[in-house]
């Protein structure tokens, strides 16, 4: 029988492991989940967004290792084709891989200033230019998304590797009292009321504060 383990940090914290676990399950993946302590220096690091390179999320599944989040969804994919994780039409397909390479490699503003706290909420919070600007640009991506493939999820009525991807920033809108167009709003309700994704919530709340760095912006 396969084995397959994924290997993440903080679930409160962790917007990478977060993707790289939404992956897995949108893709049907049976696998056993590894915590890294945020007391190791590579996780400290990888959640204060110090680190060049991630190490967590990292699959394991038989004898290969993935790690890289878009790494993991792609090998996902072409284990796994029948889940969908990328839309079967060339053109949305294509679509798909361009906004989560936005997402992966991008909005450096919007991850400094609303970092990733599912358990923290900040009613009023004050959104600077450059955090508005990602928003912004988010939220026209959900936009044509939804209207080009009918919504609920950014490509028609199944989640994709797009889903996972941008999950996390829902909890970033929900944690700072982010204002969302009617589609934006609306979008982010779907992602947080998914089952795998109130889990993880779920779990995020009984997680204990250690990381106070991550407390304020910065």
């Amino acid at each position: 029988m396969s084995q397959a383990t994924l290997t993440i940090n903080s679930r409160n914290y962790g917007s990478w492991s977060l993707r790289g676990w939404l992956l897995c399950r949108f893709a049907g993946l049976d696998f056993t989940e590894v915590m890294v302590s945020s007391d190791d220096p590579s996780a400290r690091a990888e959640l204060l967004l110090l680190s060049p390179s991630f190490h967590v999320p990292r699959l394991e599944h038989d004898n290969v290792v993935v790690w890289d989040t878009l790494a993991i969804g792609e090998y996902l994919q072409e284990l796994l084709p029948e889940a969908g994780l990328l839309p079967a039409d060339p053109t949305a397909r294509a679509r798909c891989r361009s906004i989560c390479g936005e997402m992966h490699s991008g909005f450096f503003n919007l991850r400094s200033a609303l970092p990733m706290n599912v358990k923290s909420r900040h009613p009023g919070f004050t959104v600077w230019g450059g955090a508005q600007a990602d928003i912004e640009r988010i939220e026209g991506i959900w936009r044509d998304s939804l209207a080009d493939h009918g919504g609920p999820f950014l490509f028609g009525s199944t989640p994709t590797m797009a889903d996972a991807m941008y999950a996390p920033v829902c909890t970033r809108f929900r944690t700072y009292d982010v204002t969302l167009d009617a589609s934006g709003a609306a979008y982010c309700r779907t992602i947080l009321e998914l089952p795998d994704v109130a889990e993880w919530c779920r779990l995020a709340e009984a997680e204990p504060d250690d990381m106070e760095e991550l407390e304020v912006e910065f």
